[in-house]
Formats: structure tokens, sequence, C-alpha cells
């Protein structure tokens, strides 16, 4: 019955733009809302409007009104009779035993005529508020009476922002913080984004990136701090800023940034004393040092702890703590032809014996895997080395490695890998989520837990499409308890996102559930990396650029064997840095997990996996599986027409369909780049045969040459056709020679910024559908002006009926730097993936 109201309702829904993410607080269908039995009245026991237990009053005015169409009051005073009280331990007067609750820690209890929200402080409080209104929203109406309380104290997002207003791998427009150098006179933006960080409850926030510029420290920019502070305050998110190390230099004036430096140390008090003017409650700082490029205390033969260290005693009589990043390698003189070099090796190397060095407000920030937010990493073994130093662990909302937002990839699973394994630290349990970063294992409580990279935008949809929030609200839900099940948060944030409706909760929990697998099959699996352009945008294939360069990225695939060895045996002796039981683990091939056997062992591509198949077979059938299934997304997705409203329908339909065209992308020039380097086919005939395509080259071209394309693989033959200058029309035409029947019809093309080339597709000389090259207004990737992995794209007519013998006609006009590149065209039966 509540599926048949929602359907009975939906046409009455205005379109959404996703600005309001899982808080649409959407009304309720009206049998449904019958069932709601709500006080009326809200009580928040506090008047202050600063105070987030005043904000939880107002939002539940909102959330009721918007959810149930009734209007309550709000006061700050106790009354008689039935009611919403909203408070803190101190100010509440209850009838409950309330169970012992961790700092933002909450009670919630709907039994009875009042409804009783009661937070450890006042973060608690709102948080205990927002639970109810997701319960209100999600048709929950049963009694419940339960204490939460959160598994970690810090529960951070870093944003990467940049002061003249970019953001880095941020890939949903430009930032909502800084522009011109300086921050943002407009904080309304600021508000909204605390509030959806407070419904998740995350409780800090980095906004300027690691790579720091040291102008955030300016007086002008100080004032501009404590207005966004303001403006994040009621929401019980505290601000933090990242620092530039060389600051002092840079900025201050003076001839050193040496971390022992008595003027240095003078300085950094100085000005973190004048940031605490502005910022009473700033949260403290985040700290790249001595990474990819950024200064740091080893110029001055000086450890990251002396560094660290620098930081936390300047903040730590403002109650503040600073986050160091153990993301510290030598990107500069690694050697790929050293068999015992190893970027992964880096963060255990740096910081192992630096535990118990750092002051007790350091945390140090360790990314889940020892390389990049690849697409799969073993956990890293870091984690089992800070006994005596506070940890936090390191995700990725923003997907850098994995499709930036235009790939569905739902992270989860993903991060679960890492969060759930047993490090094993001197044989005893050692999970990483529920016992290392909880505090527990090594007595670290109260200062442990997690931060992500998110990099919301100025877009709408704040991380630039509507499925990649999901990502963002299970973060908070997995921050706040590591245990907490992906597929029961997925529902949860669709129910809240897109309705009540079964079928829409269904097909985006099937297609979620799916994407991460499928994203690893085709672009990177048994451990090998996300075989992406790790030396530009991390985004389209090009497995060549993994090596042969000091990144450390490595695969060390020549034309036998693939892998890097890590064993201590043998290689890199990377495995040694894991507690002895994990070490052994993953030292023995036969004990190693096949989905990181590249990761750990380097072995020829004729290596038999347990599935009876070898190496070099398992990459080709995988990569053909994942873009089978990313081709089924826009046909599930499809079903939901009239189900979701018409703006995110059409926004996620063009995005899925884009992926489903780009995995196939991924599939080629993987396939095709390791069959070219091994010398060894696909047993079942797919790589490089493609039956149902028709080469750009091969076509009767007019105003077109044909060029090569650098790397190799990324175009279907090898070559492309590009328009002879950069603005005379061109086409290209062939005569069919497929069977008569009805078609999908595939144009594969480039699709550069700086340009909007114009296409039209013809049969017979009767136009099929036209478009324009214009994704960089549509997507949000790291944009490229070359033909390469990640300008190519697809455009797909679904149903076109042909006979032999027609002749197809792509006609085009090129626009600026764009030269209307082609790859092929497909025509494609039913059911047929190419």
């Amino acid at each position: 019955m509540r599926g048949f109201w929602f359907l009975a309702t939906v046409g009455l829904v205005a379109a959404e733009d996703g600005l309001n993410g899982w808080l649409r607080y959407a009304r309720l269908p009206c049998d449904v809302v019958k069932q709601a039995k709500v006080p009326a009245a809200i009580v928040a026991l506090n008047g202050t409007e600063s105070s987030p237990v005043y904000t939880a009053g107002q939002e539940l005015q909102k959330g009721i009104g918007g959810i149930l169409g009734q209007m309550l009051d709000v006061t700050h005073e106790a009354i008689e009779g039935p009611s919403i009280v909203v408070g803190t331990l101190d100010t509440f007067n209850s009838s409950s035993i309330v169970p012992e609750l961790e700092e933002d820690g909450f009670w919630l209890s709907t039994k009875g005529d009042t409804v009783e929200i009661i937070g450890q402080n006042e973060r608690g409080a709102l948080y205990g508020a927002f639970e109810y209104l997701s319960m209100l929203a999600q048709a929950n109406f049963t009694e419940v009476a339960y204490a939460s309380s959160p598994s970690a104290a810090i529960r951070w997002v870093n944003q990467w922002d940049n002061m003249d207003g970019t953001i880095e791998r941020g890939y949903a427009g430009l930032s909502i913080f800084f522009n011109n150098s300086a921050t943002v006179s407009n904080v309304t933006r600021i508000g909204q984004y605390a509030r959806l960080l407070s419904s998740i409850r995350i409780n800090g926030i980095v906004i300027n990136n690691v790579n720091a510029n040291p102008i955030i420290l300016s007086d002008a920019n100080m004032a501009g701090l404590g207005k966004i502070a303001d403006a994040m305050r009621p929401w019980g998110v505290k601000l933090g800023i990242s620092l530039n190390f060389a600051s002092p230099q840079t900025f201050g004036g003076l001839n050193s940034f040496d971390p022992l430096d008595e003027t240095v140390i003078a300085w950094w008090n100085s000005t973190t004393d004048k940031l605490y003017e502005h910022v009473p409650d700033l949260a403290g700082f985040l700290v790249k040092a001595n990474s990819e490029g950024q200064p740091g205390p080893i110029t001055y033969n000086r450890t990251l702890s002396d560094g660290a260290n620098l930081f936390a005693r300047a903040v730590k009589p403002h109650g503040g703590i600073v986050m160091f990043r153990a993301f510290v390698y030598n990107y500069q003189t690694l050697d790929e032809k050293n068999w015992k070099d190893d970027r992964a090796n880096a963060a255990v190397d740096f910081f192992r014996e630096l535990d118990g060095k750092f002051e007790d407000n350091v945390v140090v920030q360790v990314k889940y895997g020892p390389i990049d937010f690849q697409v799969r990493e073993p956990t890293s073994p870091l984690f089992a080395h800070l006994k005596q130093t506070a940890s936090a662990i390191e995700l990725q909302v923003a997907q850098e490695y994995l499709g930036q937002q235009c790939h569905l990839v739902y992270l989860p699973p993903l991060w679960k890998t890492v969060l759930n394994f047993d490090l094993r630290v001197d044989g005893e349990k050692s999970v990483v989520g529920a016992d290392i970063l909880s505090g527990k294992r090594f007595n670290k409580k109260g200062l442990t837990g997690y931060a992500a990279v998110v990099n919301v935008g100025q877009n709408a949809t704040w991380l630039g499409t509507h499925l990649a929030m999901s990502n963002l609200y299970a973060y908070g839900r997995i921050a706040w308890d590591p245990t907490d099940d992906e597929v029961a948060m997925l529902e949860d944030w669709t129910r809240l996102t897109f309705g009540l409706d079964d079928t829409v909760r269904e097909t985006i929990t099937r297609m979620s559930m799916a994407s991460w697998p499928a994203y690893e099959n085709y672009t990177g699996n048994l451990g090998i990396q996300t075989l992406t352009d790790i030396t530009g945008p991390h985004y389209g294939p090009n497995p060549q650029s993994m090596d042969n360069n000091p990144w450390g990225q490595w695969t060390r695939a020549d034309a036998d064997s693939i892998g890097m060895d890590r064993t201590v045996s043998n290689g890199t002796g990377y495995a040694g840095q894991y507690p002895a039981e994990i070490a052994a683990m993953y030292e023995d091939i036969e004990t190693t997990p096949e989905e990181l056997l590249l990761w750990f062992h380097h072995v020829p591509y004729t290596h038999v996996l347990k599935s009876g198949k070898t190496v070099i077979q398992h990459f080709y059938d995988a990569h053909y599986a994942g873009a089978e299934t990313a081709a089924t997304f826009p046909q599930q997705w499809a079903k939901l027409r009239g189900l979701v409203d018409e703006q995110r329908f059409e926004e996620t339909a063009f995005r899925l369909t884009y992926q489903a065209g780009h995995a196939i992308v991924w599939r080629d020039a993987i396939a095709q780049f390791y069959r070219n380097v091994s010398g060894i086919g696909d047993a079942r005939g797919r790589v490089g045969s493609h039956p149902w395509r028709v080469e750009a080259e091969a076509m009767d071209l007019r105003g077109y040459r044909v060029t090569g394309v650098t790397p190799f693989e990324v175009a279907s033959g090898l070559q492309v056709v590009q328009t002879v200058d950069n603005s005379s029309a061109a086409s290209v035409s062939t005569a069919l020679r497929f069977p008569g029947g009805v078609y999908d019809v595939a144009v594969a093309y480039y699709d550069l910024y700086e340009g909007k080339a114009s296409y039209e597709l013809f049969l017979n000389n009767a136009s099929i559908g036209a478009w324009v090259g214009d994704n960089e207004d549509k997507l949000g990737y790291t944009l490229t002006r070359g033909i390469d992995g990640h300008s190519a794209t697809r455009v797909t007519f679904p149903g076109v009926a042909i006979a032999e013998g027609d002749v197809l006609r792509v006609q085009t006009k090129p626009n600026g730097r764009e030269t209307a590149p082609l790859d092929y065209v497909a025509v494609l039966p039913p059911g047929v993936v190419d």
C-alpha cells in the first residue's frame, strides 16, 4: 500500500536539483501520514540561536512540516502536555533511565506521549533530532528507546579547495569557501553544507587544500574564517584549516621555517593565537609535509614528529589537535629497476621509529592503503605500528581514481575491506575499524577516528551527480559505526533521497552494490591498482603510465610477467611490515588472497589462478564482465521513469549512459594493451575483434584525415580521424554490410574541452540524431586537451531499423580546438555490448 500511494503522488512532485540531498523532508502520502502520531509542540532547551539545540528545534519544525504537513510551535521552556523535547543531559529532566553516553552520543525515545531527544552534548542532541526525522521521513513510526554513541571522536571531512576558488580533485564546480585568494562573503551555501554534515554526525571540517596556500593566514582571511565558523557552529561542525609548513618564510618574512628555530616557534604561536581570536573553537590544523613537493621539517634534517609537535604545542592551550598526514614518500628518485624500491614501504619507514615521539594532541592521518586511493589496496600496515600515537584513517568520497563521479561507484564495500580487516597486532584481535580507530586497542579513545576527502563544489548536487551522494551519507554512518551494514545505509539513503517506492530502492541498491566490483573489473583487478593515467588526470585508461617513472605506482609488467614482488624473501619487503600472522599470509603466494595477488607477487601471465584461468585470461574476462555490468545500469535506471522526478531522472540517465560507454573504452584499452605487451591472445577471441564496428579510418572521408593516438590503445583500430582544419564541415560515411534488422547505433568519438564540435548521424540522408561535444559542461571529470582515454566517449541511438547496404553518415563541424575526432561506429544487435 505504501508503494501505491507514493506512485499516486509522484506526479505532483516538482523537479529537484539535489541541493537538499537526503534532507528533502518530502511529504508522505496521506494514508501514511494518518499512521503517524507526533506530539503537538517542540521544546528546544536552549534559546541561543547559535546553539545546536536551538537548531535542532528549528530543524524538527521544518522536517515535520515537510514530512507530515504539521506545523508545530517551538518553545524553549518545558511545557505541560505531550511534546518533542530536545536538549542535553544537563538541561533535561527525564523520567527515562538514560544509559551512559559517549561524547556526541544521544538518547532517543518515542515511547509514550513525549518524544525525548537527549544529547550528551549539544551536538549529540542535534544528531538525535536528525535521527528522529530520518525515521519519520522513511515512514518508520515504531516506538523506540535507545542510546547511540560514536565509535570514534574524530569524524571529519577534508576539502581540497584552493584559495583561487578551484578545487584539487574536485568534480562539482568551484569552491563554496574561497574565491580570488579570499574567503567568500556569502556563507549561505556553507551553512547548507554544514547542515548536511551534521545530519550524518560529522563534527569537523578542514576547508582548504592540504597543498596549502599561506595566504589563508592573512588578517582578512582570518576574519573570513571566523565568518565561516559562525555559519557552521549552529550545526555543531568545527572548522579546521590546512597549513603550509614554510609559511613563516614565504608569508611571514622570516629567513627560515625550521621547526626548532625559536623565531619560527614564536611566529607560529602568535599566528595560532590570532586564529583563535577569530575562531575560538577552531578544531585544529591539518598538515601535509615533505610530500609531493610540499615543504617540511626534513628540509632542516628534523623529524616529522618535530614538525607535528611544533603545531601541536601551538594549539594545545586552545584545545586544538593536529592531524598530521602520513602520506610522505619520495616521488623523485624511486627507481623501478631497483627491485627493492617500493613506494608502498614509505609510510611505515617514515613513521615507525617516531611512534611515541608525538605530542598527545597529534593524530597521524593514514590513507586506507599504502599507495593512493586505488580501486583495491591492502590495509595500510602503519595502523599496526602506531601503538603510542593516535591515528585516523583517510578515506576519499571524491572519486579521484574511481571515476570522478562520472562513474557510479558505491564506495562502502571498498572501505569495509579495510575497516573489517584484522591486523592481528601481537597476535591479538586488532580490527581496524572496531578496535584501532575506536581507540580501544591501544588505549587512545577520544583522539582517533576518520577523515574523508569530499570536495563538494557549487554544483547543486554537491558532488556533481545525485548517486554519488550515497557515498557521503554512508561515510558519516561508517565513521559513527564502522560495523553499520553497507546495504542498510544505502537503502536508508535511497528512501530519504528518492522516496519510498520499492522499485526505486531495489534498483538503486542493486546497481550500487554491483558498481564497485564492476569498476574494479573494467579498470584494474587482482590488485594491480587502477590502471589510469597516474601522471595526469587519474581518470581514463593509460596503463603504460604506471611504470617507467619515479611515482612508484608500478605494475612491473613486461613481455612475460606482471605484478610487484613485495615479499621479504625475494622482493621489496613490504609484506614484512605487517604483524607476523598477516605477513606470513602475504609472503606465501598460496595464501595471498587472489584479489591482491599482483599487489604482493610478480607472476607470469600464464600463472594459473584457483579458477583454472591464467592471469591474462582473467584480465580479459574481468574487463569484459565489468563493461557488461555497466551496460545494464542505464537499462535498469530507464525503468524508473515516472518514479523519479524528471530532472534527477534525466541527469542520472545521462551519466549512467556515459559510464556504459566509457567502461567499453576502459575494457578495450586495458585488454588491447596487455595483449600487445604479453603477446597472448584472448582465448575467447574478443580482444581486438569487433565484428559489429566500422572503424572511422576505413570509411569514406571528406574533410577528415587519419592520425595516430597516444596512448595507442585508446583507439579501437589504433587510429582515429580528425578534421583537416578547425572550421570546415566534414563527414565520414559507409555502406553497412550487416543483415537487415533493428540495431543500436553507437558513435565513438573524443570530447575535448576548449571547443564544442557538432555532430549529426544520418541513415540514407535521414537524420537519426544530433549532438554537441559538450561533456565539459555536463560532466565533472578532469578535462584534457588530448585525444586520449579521458576524452574518449560514445553516443548511442537505440532501435534503428537498418537494411543491408544502407549508407550511414556522420556529418560534423569542428569548433575551437575540438576537431570532431571519431573512432568508430558500432551497429549493435540486441544484447551485444561492444
